[in-house]
């Protein structure tokens, strides 16, 4: 098998492909070979949003070979922290990748004027833009289907305005319903003209083991639908966890002033699927089907007169968009989402940036001046859906400063303890405890999904454990995620890849790996992007953790500053850094 990397170069207006066995030999794949592309191709220090930084999108050897294996992997320069962005979407991106014979696309450059690449198996062109500049990213969608070759195994990725304008949190919308949303990358795409990527394939993919694969892919398969391991995310998917967490006091409300929502309800997973679930969906080569789709039906007229919009939701926009912002009607949070998806926001950080805007704006650390005479309050929706728009339009200093972040926007206006970011990414939907915070500042992306430092704490609260035994728990979630990620996996298949299962699938394709092996290459990739951080100024002992985590119960009870200080300390110690 052929592991083939294709450069684009938007500059030069050229492309070309290279056979690089020895680094998927070395890297697996996946994340793997995202951090180490990134490495080589971009020098120490350089701008997010320059023409030299490199954009790289990877998949891994099981990618469209065996169910769940459904990812896709961004690996840039974060315009958001300055530091390594990593993100990750399902859809059908990895099923073109592969059927395009693609393992790796690099894209650097900027074009003289918008642009898109359509790749169709090796045909690779650069085209004009120009006439879908501005357009939102869910029509972008449209236009395209109409006009590129392919269906079936075509992947289309674009942005929205809130990326042509380079907010630092804009994301990359894929397929429709699914995102690379965390860090910006949708920013990096605007600072290259670059609006969107068509991939199509038509090649197939030869395997050594046909006997072996099939033995294989059935237990994987079998294991997915017909084990209770998966079987959550179909039902209510990750919108179960509003009620949950909020039962646990860990669910984030008004900005963390709260650890849980009067109003949850109202907003739950439940309410969703009793009332405004229409269909689910799945990503290519996945049979659970935990895309949640909901209706949204509003208004445009005085006439009775609607738009039927449908919304993709789940746990994590229910968090920042509705309970974060007190929003008490899931009509609300669905406006919220689709404010987003139109504009190419992601709805994390975006809900984070209001909620911190919002309680600036009660402290008067900013003024109804400056709003543009917005009065942002909990659960104000149409307030919230216009602040959106000012910040993607940025018609003044303030909404400049919005778009580039809660954490930047503190630190111009005040209200550092309540900007809930850690190492300059917004937070996560989880005030769990200790584990979470430390999870999230530690991760190679600060992000919870690096270790699941929520689950840590959520296990302390049926069985407690000291802090030492918390971080060994997420170094070994570190480690170990960065081999699932290389291949590149659903997160919520992990019950489904065992490492038997893993060791099994990739020998059924020809790749010899044992337990050693495996985690050799999960610590291999982890000091690699860390190495990465640090050559770009990333220092974990500079950064500030947002006070108001100490101020508000968690599921754990009250966050001590002691804990989390030990809890790093033993987190350097362990990983053997001074």
């Amino acid at each position: 098998m052929l592991r083939k990397v294709l450069y684009v170069d938007l500059s030069k207006q050229e492309s070309y492909v290279q056979d690089s066995h020895d680094l998927f030999e070395e890297w697996m794949g996946g994340t793997g070979v995202g951090i180490r592309l990134l490495s080589e191709e971009s020098s120490a220090g350089m701008e997010p949003l320059s023409p030299e930084a490199p954009i790289i999108f990877s998949i891994g050897p099981l990618n469209a070979l065996f169910p769940v294996a459904t990812k896709t992997v961004a690996t840039f320069k974060s315009p958001l922290t300055g530091e390594l962005g990593e993100s990750y979407a399902g859809g059908r991106l990895h099923l073109a990748m592969r059927f395009a014979g693609h393992e790796a696309i690099l894209i650097r450059g900027r074009a003289e004027r918008p642009c898109y690449i359509s790749i169709n198996d090796g045909d690779v062109r650069i085209k004009d833009a120009t006439s879908i500049w501005g357009i939102d990213a869910q029509t972008t969608g449209m236009i395209l289907r109409e006009h590129e070759p392919g269906v079936g195994r075509r992947s289309i990725i674009r942005i929205g305005p809130g990326g042509e304008r380079m907010v630092r949190y804009a994301g990359v919308v894929v397929d429709t319903y699914r995102h690379f949303g965390r860090l910006g990358l949708g920013a990096v795409f605007g600072s290259k003209n670059l609006k969107a990527l068509v991939i199509s394939g038509t090649e197939h993919v030869e395997v050594p083991d046909i006997k072996k694969y099939r033995e294989v892919y059935n237990r994987l398969y079998d294991t997915t639908v017909k084990t209770d391991v998966m079987a959550k995310y179909h039902d209510l998917g990750t919108s179960v966890n509003i009620n949950v967490l909020n039962w646990l006091k860990g669910l984030p409300t008004k900005n963390f002033q709260l650890s849980s929502f009067p109003e949850a309800e109202k907003i739950s997973g439940e309410m969703f699927a009793d009332q405004y679930l229409i269909r689910r969906m799945s990503c290519a080569g996945c049979p659970i089907g935990c895309v949640h789709i909901a209706s949204l039906k509003t208004a445009f007229s005085p006439h009775h007169e609607f738009e039927v919009r449908k919304v993709s939701y789940d746990f994590e926009p229910i968090y920042s968009l509705g309970s974060n912002l007190g929003i008490t009607s899931a009509e609300g949070v669905l406006q919220l989402i689709d404010s987003c998806e139109r504009l190419g926001l992601d709805v994390m950080s975006s809900g984070v940036v209001l909620s911190w805007a919002t309680e600036a704006l009660e402290k008067k650390l900013i003024t109804p001046e400056e709003t543009l005479g917005l009065d942002l309050k909990w659960d104000d929706v149409a307030s919230y859906a216009a602040a959106l728009e000012n910040i993607v339009r940025a018609p003044n200093e303030f909404y400049s400063v919005l778009a580039r972040g809660a954490d930047y926007a503190s630190h111009r206006y005040g209200g550092r303890d309540f900007a809930m970011a850690l190492a300059k990414n917004e937070v996560s939907g989880y005030h769990t405890g200790p584990s979470s915070i430390i999870g999230q500042l530690v991760g190679v992306r600060h992000s919870h999904l690096d270790n699941a430092g929520y689950s840590i704490d959520q296990k302390a609260a049926k069985k407690p454990m000291d802090p030492e035994t918390m971080v060994e728990a997420i170094i070994k979630e570190d480690d170990s995620r960065g081999v699932f990620n290389c291949l590149v996996g659903c997160l919520f298949a992990r019950g489904v890849y065992t490492e038997e299962n893993i060791i099994d699938a990739l020998d059924a394709v020809g790749i010899s790996r044992s337990h050693e092996d495996l985690e050799a290459l999960g610590r291999k990739i982890f000091d690699e992007k860390y190495r990465y951080k640090a050559r770009e100024g990333f220092d974990l002992t500079k950064f500030k953790i947002p006070e108001r985590f100490y101020q508000t119960e968690s599921t754990l009870g009250m966050i001590s500053p002691e804990t989390v200080q030990e809890m790093l300390r033993l987190y350097r110690k362990k990983r053997g850094w001074s």
